[in-house]
Protein backbone atom coordinates (compact mmCIF):
# COMPACT_ATOMS: atom_id res chain seq x y z
CA UNK A 1 0.00 0.00 0.00
CA UNK A 2 3.04 2.44 0.87
CA UNK A 3 4.70 1.88 -2.12
CA UNK A 4 1.15 2.46 -4.13
CA UNK A 5 0.85 6.00 -2.74
CA UNK A 6 4.84 6.36 -3.14
CA UNK A 7 4.43 6.39 -6.94
CA UNK A 8 1.05 7.80 -6.92
CA UNK A 9 3.41 10.90 -5.69
CA UNK A 10 6.45 10.30 -7.62
CA UNK A 11 4.13 10.09 -10.96
CA UNK A 12 2.95 14.03 -10.12
CA UNK A 13 6.38 14.97 -10.79
CA UNK A 14 5.71 14.76 -14.10
CA UNK A 15 2.89 17.15 -15.58
CA UNK A 16 1.42 15.17 -17.79
CA UNK A 17 0.90 12.17 -16.01
CA UNK A 18 -0.56 14.43 -13.18
CA UNK A 19 -2.93 15.66 -15.87
CA UNK A 20 -4.48 12.05 -16.26
CA UNK A 21 -7.89 11.24 -15.01
CA UNK A 22 -7.14 9.33 -11.32
CA UNK A 23 -8.62 6.16 -12.13
CA UNK A 24 -6.47 5.99 -15.01
CA UNK A 25 -3.35 6.65 -13.33
CA UNK A 26 -4.02 4.30 -10.88
CA UNK A 27 -4.18 1.89 -13.83
CA UNK A 28 -0.55 2.59 -14.41
CA UNK A 29 0.97 2.56 -10.92
CA UNK A 30 2.17 -1.52 -11.29
CA UNK A 31 3.99 -0.59 -14.73
CA UNK A 32 5.85 2.56 -14.31
CA UNK A 33 9.39 1.79 -14.02
CA UNK A 34 11.50 5.08 -12.55
CA UNK A 35 15.13 4.92 -14.35
CA UNK A 36 18.16 7.01 -14.28
CA UNK A 37 18.86 8.44 -17.78
CA UNK A 38 22.49 9.29 -18.51
CA UNK A 39 23.22 12.67 -20.80
CA UNK A 40 23.45 11.68 -24.09
CA UNK A 41 21.37 8.83 -24.17
CA UNK A 42 19.18 7.81 -27.43
CA UNK A 43 15.84 7.02 -25.89
CA UNK A 44 14.59 6.27 -29.68
CA UNK A 45 16.23 6.67 -33.26
CA UNK A 46 14.51 7.82 -35.98
CA UNK A 47 12.34 5.14 -38.31
CA UNK A 48 12.66 2.84 -35.52
CA UNK A 49 9.54 1.78 -32.90
CA UNK A 50 10.65 2.09 -29.50
CA UNK A 51 9.57 -0.44 -26.51
CA UNK A 52 8.73 2.31 -24.10
CA UNK A 53 8.15 5.86 -23.99
CA UNK A 54 9.28 8.26 -20.74
CA UNK A 55 7.66 10.39 -18.64
CA UNK A 56 10.43 12.32 -17.18
CA UNK A 57 10.83 14.27 -13.89
CA UNK A 58 14.15 15.73 -13.94
CA UNK A 59 15.64 14.67 -16.98
CA UNK A 60 15.80 16.63 -20.41
CA UNK A 61 15.63 15.16 -23.82
CA UNK A 62 15.90 16.95 -27.20
CA UNK A 63 13.58 15.54 -30.20
CA UNK A 64 16.57 16.29 -32.97
CA UNK A 65 16.39 16.17 -36.49
CA UNK A 66 19.81 15.34 -38.88
CA UNK A 67 19.90 16.08 -42.82
CA UNK A 68 22.36 13.57 -45.09
CA UNK A 69 25.77 15.49 -44.15
CA UNK A 70 25.19 15.17 -39.90
CA UNK A 71 24.17 18.29 -39.29
CA UNK A 72 21.53 18.65 -36.40
CA UNK A 73 18.90 21.17 -35.05
CA UNK A 74 16.16 20.69 -32.34
CA UNK A 75 13.04 20.85 -33.14
CA UNK A 76 11.05 20.29 -29.55
CA UNK A 77 12.00 20.03 -26.03
CA UNK A 78 10.45 17.11 -23.11
CA UNK A 79 11.02 17.33 -19.86
CA UNK A 80 8.38 16.69 -16.75
CA UNK A 81 5.82 18.71 -18.84
CA UNK A 82 5.45 15.80 -21.04
CA UNK A 83 6.26 12.43 -22.61
CA UNK A 84 9.33 11.19 -24.89
CA UNK A 85 7.49 9.27 -27.72
CA UNK A 86 3.88 11.30 -28.59
CA UNK A 87 4.53 9.85 -32.11
CA UNK A 88 3.94 6.26 -31.05
CA UNK A 89 1.30 6.67 -28.96
CA UNK A 90 -0.58 7.97 -31.86
CA UNK A 91 -0.10 5.50 -33.84
CA UNK A 92 2.88 6.19 -35.84
CA UNK A 93 5.62 3.07 -36.54
CA UNK A 94 8.18 5.40 -36.25
CA UNK A 95 9.21 8.68 -35.38
CA UNK A 96 10.92 11.31 -37.76
CA UNK A 97 13.47 12.72 -35.33
CA UNK A 98 15.81 10.91 -32.59
CA UNK A 99 15.01 11.35 -28.61
CA UNK A 100 18.14 12.52 -27.06
CA UNK A 101 18.93 13.23 -23.45
CA UNK A 102 20.57 16.54 -23.33
CA UNK A 103 20.42 16.75 -19.23
CA UNK A 104 20.79 13.62 -17.04
CA UNK A 105 17.71 12.29 -14.74
CA UNK A 106 15.25 10.03 -14.52
CA UNK A 107 12.21 9.50 -15.75
CA UNK A 108 9.24 6.75 -15.82
CA UNK A 109 9.03 4.58 -18.73
CA UNK A 110 6.45 1.82 -19.45
CA UNK A 111 5.53 0.27 -21.84
CA UNK A 112 4.69 1.89 -25.26
CA UNK A 113 1.91 -0.97 -26.40
CA UNK A 114 0.68 -0.45 -23.12
CA UNK A 115 -0.39 3.20 -23.66
CA UNK A 116 -1.21 2.89 -26.93
CA UNK A 117 -4.21 0.35 -25.59
CA UNK A 118 -4.98 2.77 -23.00
CA UNK A 119 -5.64 5.54 -25.61
CA UNK A 120 -7.96 3.29 -27.45
CA UNK A 121 -9.51 2.54 -24.36
CA UNK A 122 -10.30 5.69 -22.19
CA UNK A 123 -11.40 8.82 -23.22
CA UNK A 124 -9.29 10.62 -21.08
CA UNK A 125 -6.27 9.58 -21.57
CA UNK A 126 -6.61 9.68 -25.19
CA UNK A 127 -7.63 13.41 -24.74
CA UNK A 128 -4.62 14.19 -22.21
CA UNK A 129 -2.51 12.93 -25.24
CA UNK A 130 -4.19 14.45 -28.02
CA UNK A 131 -3.60 18.11 -25.88
CA UNK A 132 0.17 17.14 -25.14
CA UNK A 133 0.64 15.94 -29.14
CA UNK A 134 -0.80 19.68 -30.04
CA UNK A 135 0.82 21.72 -27.62
CA UNK A 136 3.87 19.61 -29.20
CA UNK A 137 3.59 20.53 -32.56
CA UNK A 138 2.64 24.34 -31.46
CA UNK A 139 6.53 23.98 -30.12
CA UNK A 140 8.09 22.60 -33.09
CA UNK A 141 5.95 25.32 -35.20
CA UNK A 142 7.68 27.98 -33.33
CA UNK A 143 10.80 26.54 -33.07
CA UNK A 144 10.70 26.68 -36.95
CA UNK A 145 9.70 30.05 -37.51
CA UNK A 146 12.35 31.27 -34.62
CA UNK A 147 15.18 29.73 -36.03
CA UNK A 148 14.49 31.46 -39.27
CA UNK A 149 13.12 34.83 -38.52
CA UNK A 150 15.08 35.66 -35.07
CA UNK A 151 18.69 36.37 -33.89
CA UNK A 152 21.05 33.73 -32.20
CA UNK A 153 20.36 35.91 -28.91
CA UNK A 154 16.40 35.63 -28.91
CA UNK A 155 17.26 31.70 -29.99
CA UNK A 156 19.89 31.29 -27.39
CA UNK A 157 17.40 32.75 -24.85
CA UNK A 158 14.31 30.86 -25.62
CA UNK A 159 16.41 27.61 -25.35
CA UNK A 160 17.46 28.28 -21.70
CA UNK A 161 14.06 29.38 -20.55
CA UNK A 162 12.69 25.76 -22.10
CA UNK A 163 15.30 24.34 -20.38
CA UNK A 164 14.73 25.81 -17.06
CA UNK A 165 11.12 25.50 -17.03
CA UNK A 166 12.12 21.25 -17.27
CA UNK A 167 14.70 21.63 -14.66
CA UNK A 168 14.34 21.95 -10.37
CA UNK A 169 17.10 24.19 -10.41
CA UNK A 170 18.11 27.75 -12.24
CA UNK A 171 21.38 25.64 -13.69
CA UNK A 172 21.69 24.17 -16.93
CA UNK A 173 24.62 21.57 -18.54
CA UNK A 174 25.28 23.01 -21.31
CA UNK A 175 28.54 23.77 -23.75
CA UNK A 176 28.45 26.30 -26.60
CA UNK A 177 28.82 23.37 -29.08
CA UNK A 178 25.89 21.66 -27.90
CA UNK A 179 24.07 25.15 -27.63
CA UNK A 180 25.22 25.90 -30.93
CA UNK A 181 24.01 21.84 -32.28
CA UNK A 182 20.79 22.17 -30.77
CA UNK A 183 20.06 25.25 -32.59
CA UNK A 184 21.93 24.55 -35.67
CA UNK A 185 24.45 27.44 -35.86
CA UNK A 186 27.83 27.96 -35.48
CA UNK A 187 29.60 27.68 -32.20
CA UNK A 188 31.36 31.02 -32.47
CA UNK A 189 27.61 32.45 -32.34
CA UNK A 190 26.40 31.09 -29.23
CA UNK A 191 29.89 31.84 -27.61
CA UNK A 192 29.50 35.58 -28.47
CA UNK A 193 26.14 35.68 -26.94
CA UNK A 194 26.86 33.90 -24.17
CA UNK A 195 29.66 36.03 -23.02
CA UNK A 196 26.90 38.96 -23.99
CA UNK A 197 24.47 37.56 -21.90
CA UNK A 198 27.18 37.36 -18.97
CA UNK A 199 28.02 40.20 -19.15
CA UNK A 200 25.04 41.94 -18.80
CA UNK A 201 24.63 40.11 -16.02
CA UNK A 202 21.84 37.85 -17.18
CA UNK A 203 23.50 34.42 -16.36
CA UNK A 204 26.97 33.31 -15.38
CA UNK A 205 28.60 30.42 -17.78
CA UNK A 206 31.61 28.17 -16.18
CA UNK A 207 32.59 24.20 -17.89
CA UNK A 208 29.63 23.48 -19.34
CA UNK A 209 27.06 24.76 -16.54
CA UNK A 210 24.94 28.02 -17.13
CA UNK A 211 23.44 29.64 -14.13
CA UNK A 212 20.70 31.79 -14.71
CA UNK A 213 21.30 34.70 -12.68
CA UNK A 214 18.29 37.56 -13.99
CA UNK A 215 15.12 35.01 -15.76
CA UNK A 216 12.93 38.14 -15.73
CA UNK A 217 16.04 39.74 -18.14
CA UNK A 218 16.52 36.61 -20.13
CA UNK A 219 12.73 36.63 -20.81
CA UNK A 220 12.74 39.90 -22.11
CA UNK A 221 15.64 39.41 -24.59
CA UNK A 222 13.97 36.20 -25.48
CA UNK A 223 11.77 36.78 -28.75
CA UNK A 224 7.94 35.79 -28.16
CA UNK A 225 8.26 32.45 -29.60
CA UNK A 226 9.12 30.94 -25.79
CA UNK A 227 6.08 32.92 -24.29
CA UNK A 228 3.60 31.88 -26.82
CA UNK A 229 4.65 27.99 -26.73
CA UNK A 230 4.24 28.58 -22.89
CA UNK A 231 0.81 29.65 -22.88
CA UNK A 232 -0.38 27.40 -25.26
CA UNK A 233 0.73 24.33 -23.14
CA UNK A 234 -1.21 26.24 -20.31
CA UNK A 235 -4.36 26.48 -22.75
CA UNK A 236 -4.30 22.70 -23.30
CA UNK A 237 -3.32 21.53 -20.51
CA UNK A 238 -4.04 22.44 -17.31
CA UNK A 239 -3.56 20.48 -14.14
CA UNK A 240 -6.97 21.11 -13.05
CA UNK A 241 -7.80 18.21 -15.21
CA UNK A 242 -6.33 15.51 -13.03
CA UNK A 243 -9.06 16.04 -10.55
Amino acid sequence: MGTTHQYAFGAQQNQLLATLPAEDLSRWQSRLELVELSLNQVLYAADRSPEYVYFPTTAVASLMTMTREGASAEVAVVGNDGVVGIAFLLGADSAATDAVVQSAGRAFRISARFVKSEIEQSCGVMKVVMRYAQSVLGQMARTAICNRHHTIEQQFCRRLLLGLDRLPSDELAMTHELAANLLGVRREGISMTAHKLQDAGLIRYRRGHIVVLDREGLEHKSCECYAVSKKEYRRLLPLKLAA
